[in-house]
């Protein structure tokens, strides 16, 4: 009996993209990149739960965790670290807040078109906290059927 045998598969000759596509392409990175880099700023700006801490209050803490070093255990030098770590971080996102202003106005010159493209509803935008006034800026519009 005969081997079958199975005929070679043509092999496609790939198409370089079109001037117009490369473009396109390069639009939705630089709209997607202008979204997210407003979208991390507001999460960054939104107020913490609890009570507001000044400079000065971190501050105060971080000289009572300095004096009690000393005599803590071992474990309790652990948490006394990761807290002074995290009240440093603290200190420095509250001596240079975020400048929304700064994102505001790339991001609404390209939210309706990004939004377009991906579908994203007036209620999405709002949902993850940018402002009606922003949106109306952008030109984005609430509607019966986005909600």
């Amino acid at each position: 009996m005969a081997a079958k045998t199975t005929p070679k598969a043509k092999k496609v000759p790939s198409k370089a993209m079109s001037a117009s596509h490369k473009t396109a392409l390069a639009k939705g990175r630089e709209e997607g990149r202008v979204v997210r880099n407003y979208l991390e700023a507001l999460e960054e700006a939104k107020p913490k739960r609890g009570r507001k801490r000044t400079p000065q209050s971190i501050t105060r803490r971080l000289h009572v965790i300095d004096a009690q070093f000393g005599e803590a255990s071992a474990l309790q030098r652990l948490q006394l670290t990761q807290e002074g770590m995290d009240l440093e971080a603290e200190l420095a996102t509250a001596e240079d807040p975020v400048d929304l202003a700064q994102f505001e106005g790339s991001f609404v010159k390209v939210a309706k078109s990004y939004g377009q493209r991906k579908g994203i509803s007036y209620g999405a935008w709002r949902t993850v906290g940018v402002s009606p006034a922003v949106l109306k800026r952008a030109g984005i519009a609430r509607s019966a059927s986005t909600g």
